[in-house]
């Protein structure tokens, strides 16, 4: 089959500031006011709380006012008013951890154990399809999926970095890219030091963009060396960069760290300056009473993806035990091919039933915790607690809103926040705000040009499948 070659779409956007004066002056004026009236905010700080007859102002970007809804309509008596009198209110949900591009993969290795799953399904079909072009298309589905899933910013590790950043500032995501590095050659890079010399020149060119921040990405320690791992600490310290990482993923990963280095992952990462509060580890699943220690001792944040655990057959992440040493907790998806469903409320549901059932105790990780963990403990292990994660004045107006008019969601009960976790789903979701831009309404996505992307994507999804099917 001849190789695919499909052109990525540029897509531009008008400026959001006014035209200058006939002189050539900028006019400056102040953005309209808008007040957002649901039934429930959750503002998830403080913990646990939820407002009734309370709204949120949003001026440009910010929120900058929550409050009685009487209060702030005498505020702002000619501010646009959103009406929204079955909904709750949250922040928008943080996917600590993706492949966003492999939503073109979705399917291929069902079934399989994760080594097996890599080895023979995956690294072989990235061999030959990996491409710029793939990455973003990719990345474009997975970009639609997780925003009208909720999430309005994701942690992601893939290869072509520029092609997912692309995709999600088409439709409006933060994003948090990995530098991804591996010790052996890809399409993307020939060698470690290759994917960090282009990843780290990525990030020089695209730091002046507000909603665009990197990670350093070493894949995980079996694919990373120790001169490597010590240059990724190095960088981490001076650049303030998190260190993305999968850690302890399985059972043979662990056995293979003793046999090889005489110690176990989080040992050896310690021993190179690896473990920090930057780092997230992601997936954690196979720790022992040591491990934990160090994940406490160093800081180091946990991105935990229940569903690619459980369908890969990895096992199961000692979540209670780690929440209760006070490790800080974010959900992930991981991709679509190990999920296969970017559907995060769907996985902080499963997770806050894993840590119930394994733990024995039915108040372990409850619905208000869980909607942290969601949100704001993903935003901390990012380093964005300050910006998003929270519904508090000062902070990017990144909301959702979820619709309780629905027999599924009836009677409301007396907590919202638990009705959500234990009983909604993504089809609840109604509306999406990043940075104060409505760019979901009643489901539907909002940018023109990212509806218009998004078709001609899935248009040609089918020849990236026929191609992968060539190839299997």
């Amino acid at each position: 089959m001849a190789k695919l070659s499909i052109k990525l779409t540029i897509v531009t956007f008008e400026s959001p500031y006014p035209a200058p004066d006939p002189r050539g002056n900028p006019v400056l004026t102040s953005p309209a006011v808008e007040l957002l009236i649901p039934r429930w905010i959750a503002p998830v700080v403080p913990q646990g709380s939820v407002l009734e007859k309370h709204a949120i102002a949003i001026q440009g970007d910010r929120i900058v006012a929550l409050g009685p809804v009487a209060e702030l309509i005498a505020a702002w008596p000619d501010a646009r008013q959103t009406a929204l009198p079955s909904h709750l209110i949250t922040p928008g949900f943080v996917n600590l951890h993706s492949h966003a591009a492999m939503a073109l993969l979705r399917g291929v290795g069902d079934d399989l154990p994760l080594q097996q799953w890599l080895q023979e399904r995956i690294w072989p079909l990235e061999s030959q399809l990996l491409s710029a072009d793939f990455v973003f298309d990719g990345s474009v589905l997975a970009c639609a999926e997780m925003l009208r899933s909720g999430v309005t910013c994701f942690n992601d590790m893939y290869f072509f970095p520029e092609s997912t950043v692309q995709a999600a500032q088409l439709f409006g995501l933060r994003i948090a890219s990995a530098i991804v590095i591996l010790d052996f050659p890809t399409p993307w890079a020939g060698s470690a030091e290759e994917c960090l010399r282009k990843g780290l020149d990525l990030r020089d060119r695209l730091r002046s963009q507000e909603r665009v921040h990197f990670t350093l990405g070493p894949h995980a320690p079996y694919s990373v060396g120790d001169a490597m791992l010590r240059e990724v600490a190095k960088l981490s310290a001076e650049l303030s960069l998190p260190v993305h990482m999968h850690v302890h993923e399985t059972s043979e990963e662990v056995a293979q760290s003793l046999a090889q280095h005489g110690c176990r992952p989080l040992t050896r990462l310690a021993k190179l300056d690896v473990l920090s509060p930057e780092m997230i580890a992601v997936h954690a699943v196979h720790l022992d009473e040591q491990d934990i220690r160090l994940l406490v001792e160093h800081g180091v944040h946990v991105a935990h993806c229940p569903h690619s655990n459980l369908k890969l057959a990895a096992g199961i992440a000692p979540i209670a035990k780690l929440s209760a040493a006070g490790v800080g907790i974010g959900i992930g998806t991981d991709g679509s091919a190990s999920n296969n469903r970017l559907d995060l409320l769907a996985e902080a549901r499963t997770a806050a039933f894993l840590v119930k059932g394994t733990s024995g105790d039915a108040a372990g990780w409850p619905a208000h915790q869980t909607l942290r963990n969601l949100t704001l403990s993903g935003a901390a292990a990012l380093g964005l607690e300050s910006e998003i994660g929270s519904i508090e004045v000062g902070k990017c107006a990144d909301l959702i809103a979820f619709n309780f008019d629905d027999p599924a969601l009836i009677p409301s009960a007396a907590d919202p926040v638990a009705q959500l976790i234990y009983a909604g789903g993504r089809e609840h979701l109604s509306e999406v705000w990043l940075g104060g831009e409505a760019v979901v309404s009643k489901r539907q996505l909002n940018r023109p040009a990212a509806v218009r992307v998004l078709h001609e994507v899935a248009a040609r999804a089918a020849l990236w499948q026929t191609s992968a099917q060539y190839r299997s």
